[in-house]
């Protein structure tokens, strides 16, 4: 039975074995071949995978959404400039870095002016305006905000004249009604207000709030100190910086925040410590103080130098108010005869200041304001630097120097003047030396400057290609309020491209796969059969 039994096995196993070794061999060399082809495919479809994904992750692109644009229009008391800024869509740290585009000058006074005929506003604008709207990009323009910021002008005539103030106002909303600007309101910004713009505008162009490093990104400097504004307009001048301690007086200092930080800043503003005020009250007080009506010696005007104004044109101001002559007649035409006398001049500019309102109170300088004591470096920009120039002074000069210039200068004729000025013009050349004057006791006498720390005012009109001005301030601030927008993302291969190639390969990955694993069973189930062949081999 046994022998039967191995006979009968022996005899199965040529039967149906007995062809096997050359059969698992050659199936052997079949699966091979195709084993080798499917792990290279798998492999290679899951490198391009990775590949494909790095690529479209790193080499992807941001693009800036483009820029965005504000205009804002500088209604001052003796004129209106409009400004047109640019900044990148996307911001920083919720405040644009904003730089200055286009600047005009719109033809005519101020707004100020036209009280009585605000109708009159219109036409001076177009000329402007229509160069605006050839500087923003048309597709733009009804994204573009235009703001207009009227000052001490416009302050001075609400408190005389408050329906007359709203009148130009309203005719300015229905002017930019038919521009295709988004108009977002003509409004009285406060003195304060003006002297803190001013702040932000210098410190934010000579590098204080931002600054590039090495890659290029915008950083806060590092232990940068800020710098004190001195602005001199038309009607009022402000003073604005940073004190040793503002916690002092907490009630005169303005909290802002930009780029992230939070600064406190001691602001004030003169009204009627202007320029152009200044000279009035001057003229007022010369016609106060002299024996005729009809014909004043002016020693702040050049020698020979003669011009005539109406009694209206400087008494009718509210500053002067206080030194209308009780024989006011407002059309009475009262001439001025320059006499280019240096000390009297200066004799004359100092009673325009009250300097016995502080009573030998500590940190009050005149009309018996509050002011801290002045700190680090200030630059003087608008009427300040226009004084300086014509007195043919740097940027910076000692007080021993701006002294002596001011005297050489206002002790010239008339004549002599037209020869010395780089730029001649009438209504300008014929004030530099009471302005000189009034700057001298402006700066010493009230905010306390000294020789030692005169050096510290820089007098500029500008940096770079933008000029120091509140406008940019203003603009900055107002870039808080507008949202930012996010970065568009250029991707190196378009999205269905990239989907449809990662789909293709990774279901190739995937069919590689199975392959291979089929392969391995089917090779596992050839050794179990080449195992039992061996089992059955007979000895």
């Amino acid at each position: 039975m046994l022998m039967y039994l191995y006979l009968s096995g022996y005899s199965l196993k040529e039967d149906v074995y007995g062809a096997c070794p050359s059969a698992i061999r050659t199936n052997r060399m079949l699966t091979k071949t195709p084993s080798i082809v499917a792990q290279v495919f798998f492999l290679l479809s899951i490198v391009l995978v990775i590949a494909l994904a790095v690529i479209q992750i790193n080499q992807q692109k941001n693009l800036s959404p483009g820029p965005k644009y504000g205009i804002v229009l500088d209604a001052g008391s003796s004129r209106t400039t409009v400004y047109v800024y640019e900044w990148p869509a996307e911001k920083e740290n919720d405040t644009g870095v904003v730089s200055q585009i286009f600047k005009c000058s719109v033809k005519g006074p101020g707004i100020s002016s036209y009280e009585n005929n605000p109708g009159a506003l219109a036409k001076p604008f177009d000329d402007c305006l229509n160069k605006v709207k050839e500087r923003i990009p048309i597709h733009l323009h009804k994204n573009t905000s235009a703001y207009l910021g009227a000052t001490a002008g416009m302050r001075l005539l609400r408190l005389q004249n408050e329906t007359a103030a709203n009148g130009v106002l309203a005719s300015i909303q229905n002017y930019f009604r038919a521009q295709p600007f988004e108009f977002r309101g003509a409004q009285i910004i406060t003195g304060p207000e003006e002297g803190l713009y001013g702040w932000i505008t210098a410190n934010y162009l000579m590098g204080n709030f931002l600054e590039r490093n090495l890659w290029r990104t915008w950083v806060h400097p590092y232990r940068k100190e800020t710098m004190g504004a001195l602005d001199l307009g038309g009607a009022s001048t402000q003073i604005s910086f940073i004190p040793e301690d503002f916690q002092d007086n907490p009630n005169s200092t303005l909290q802002v925040k930009l780029y992230g930080y939070d600064y406190n800043v001691y602001t004030h503003s003169f009204q009627c410590y202007g320029r152009d005020e200044a000279e009035k009250r001057l003229l007022a007080l010369l016609l106060q103080k002299s024996r005729a009506s009809s014909s004043v010696d002016n020693p702040c005007y050049p020698q020979n130098y003669e011009t005539a104004f109406t009694m209206k044109y400087f008494c009718d101001s509210l500053c002067t108010q206080s030194l209308r002559p009780a024989n006011y007649y407002p059309n009475q035409l009262v001439k001025f005869h320059g006499t280019g006398d240096p000390g009297l001049c200066q004799e004359m500019v100092s009673l325009l200041f009250n300097f016995t309102a502080c009573r030998d109170r500590g940190e009050c300088p005149f009309n018996g304001i509050h002011q801290p004591k002045v700190k680090g470096n200030f630059v003087a920009f608008s009427g300040f630097y226009y004084t300086i120039n014509a007195l043919n002074l740097s940027g910076h000069s000692s007080l021993a120097d701006f002294n002596s210039s001011m005297w050489f200068f206002c002790s010239q004729s008339w004549v002599q003047l037209q020869f010395m000025l780089p730029k001649f013009e009438e209504t300008y050349a014929r004030s530099y030396c009471f302005s000189a004057h009034f700057i001298y006791y402006l700066l010493v006498y009230g905010y306390k400057f000294d020789a030692e720390t005169w050096p510290q005012i820089h007098f500029q009109k500008e940096v770079g290609n933008s000029s120091i001005a509140w406008s940019l301030g203003y603009m900055l601030s107002l870039t808080n309020m507008i949202p930012a927008e996010s970065k568009l993302i250029q991707l190196p291969l378009k999205p269905s491209l990239f989907a449809g190639l990662l789909l293709f390969f990774t279901t190739m990955a995937l069919l590689c796969l199975i392959f291979l694993v089929y392969l391995c069973i089917v090779s596992c189930n050839q050794k179990n059969i080449s195992h039992v062949e061996q089992v059955f081999t007979p000895e």
